[in-house]
């Protein structure tokens, strides 16, 4: 009966809503870098003044917490197995084609971001906000908002917590001959110090450990690069040859090499998915597109940096001399080029990668749980339940849970592309509100007053 069901629900994600899923996002990234005029294109160094500056107030989450909270989750075992899948079973060309998704995928990132700072709410000291927020406060569909909701918590911080688990306990099983349940009790324990200190403990190990890894994998990747310094030509120019491949026009093959490009990069940076506006909503700032620049920009760390990293250290190795698949092939590649280190490093970095995803799917599930009730007990009782889902992730067989998790997450993602495109206009609006203060050479500062067709808001003043 589970085979059965496995079976069905594998069919379902692969064979119809996964292919609904990726045209509705390709077009809404599409649609949005048209109408924001192009917005993701704005210098990346205004983009970085952006998160590193920000209203600073004690008490409250700043723009960088934000931003390494949503890195902490679209940064994970994706950037290293998911890449290299996309190079096996799509060939290099597939990393040009995932380039290409997230430059468009970074306009729907600004676009959900905005809006969940505009419909953000006060909360004991700080903000919260997401998709299930702006659903009911500026849709006013409280049911979609709920439903939105309680799927989003079930999703994130228990099935694909449980996943991540299970990745890093499988490989300390390979690597240290560590037990499943002992690495299941270990993560548990950690998970529970960082998520029982509250918000403000999430935003400060992110904030910490995110850029920390973030710089070191980006180091060992330049590092790889020198080292082969020759091959990097005949490599670039592998991956646009191999995109734009006569062979596969002529057999077919380069619409599978397309799809396979835009499914690791759209499912790396979740650019539009509804899970970044959750900790976009947490930073205070002066007007609410500084935090859709800072999401946005967020996309092209998470693609064009962390996965072309592994994108890189796989094509400047030998890969087509193994049968090897997703992280075994980035294994062999590490290995190859700075010997035993490199399985050491694997190991690291998937304890890294999937334990700041566990970190980040969390506070998304925690957002969303806050919509649905205040109740301090029953918070507990979900971090209590979130720390159990990962002693239990380690030691299950996910085959079943990690394809019912992509089914919901195409339920969400599609819910959120609906609410975004019903509140494009507000969003837009905001965006000229902002380039106009920029052109008048003020420092944006937010008034719903003078954007009257956000409609009311919670957090921002009206004078």
């Amino acid at each position: 009966m589970i085979d059965l069901l496995t079976q069905v629900v594998t069919t379902l994600n692969d064979h119809c809503l996964g292919y609904i899923l990726m045209a509705s996002l390709i077009f809404s990234g599409v649609y949005f870098t048209f109408a924001g005029r192009f917005v993701q294109f704005t210098r990346p160094s205004i983009m970085l003044r952006l998160i590193t500056g920000g209203t600073k107030k004690k008490g409250h989450i700043s723009s960088f917490q934000a931003f390494s909270i949503s890195t902490a989750s679209r940064v994970g075992t994706g950037n290293i197995a998911g890449v290299a899948i996309a190079i096996t079973t799509g060939g290099p060309g597939a990393i040009f084609w995932m380039w290409l998704i997230a430059v468009f995928g970074a306009a729907s990132s600004f676009i959900e971001s905005t809006l969940a700072q505009i419909y953000k709410v006060p909360s004991a000291g700080h903000f919260r906000g997401g998709p299930a927020y702006y659903i009911q406060n500026a849709l006013g569909a409280k049911k979609l908002g709920t439903t939105f909701a309680v799927i989003f918590m079930i999703t994130f911080a228990f099935i694909f917590n449980s996943v991540q688990a299970n990745t890093i306990a499988q490989a300390f099983q390979n690597t240290f001959h560590i037990s499943n349940l002992m690495t299941g009790l270990v993560l548990a324990t950690i998970t529970g110090i960082i998520i029982f200190g509250g918000l403000h403990r999430v935003a400060k190990f992110s904030a910490i450990i995110v850029p920390t890894f973030a710089l070191g994998y980006i180091a060992l990747t330049i590092l790889i690069m020198i080292l082969n310094w020759e091959k990097l030509p005949h490599v670039v120019a592998l991956i646009f040859q191999d995109a734009f491949s006569p062979r596969k026009i002529a057999g077919g093959a380069l619409g599978a090499t397309i799809m396979t490009g835009a499914r690791r990069g759209l499912f790396s940076n979740e650019a539009g998915m509804g899970s970044a506006p959750n900790a976009a909503a947490t930073a205070n700032i002066s007007h609410p597109v500084k935090q859709g620049f800072v999401q946005a920009f967020g996309v092209f760390v998470d693609t064009l940096l962390i996965c072309s990293c592994t994108a890189f250290i796989v094509l400047l190795s030998d890969y087509t001399s193994t049968t090897a698949q997703g992280i075994a092939l980035t294994q062999f590649a590490l290995t190859s080029e700075i010997g035993s280190a490199g399985n050491y490093f694997l190991v690291a970095s998937i304890l890294l990668f999937a334990f700041t995803s566990i970190i980040g799917n969390y506070y998304y599930g925690q957002a969303n749980f806050e919509f649905l009730t205040q109740n301090k007990k029953w918070m507990l009782w979900f971090r209590a339940g979130v720390c159990g889902m990962i002693v239990l992730g380690s030691i299950a067989q996910l085959n079943l849970v990690w394809n019912l998790a992509d089914l919901f997450m195409t339920s969400l993602a599609l819910i959120n592309l609906y609410a975004m495109f019903r509140l494009r206009k507000q969003a837009l609006a905001v965006l000229d509100d902002y380039r106009k203060q920029k052109k008048a050479g003020k420092d944006p500062q937010f008034n719903p007053a003078d954007v009257p067709c956000v409609g009311e808001t919670q957090a921002w003043r009206i004078h």
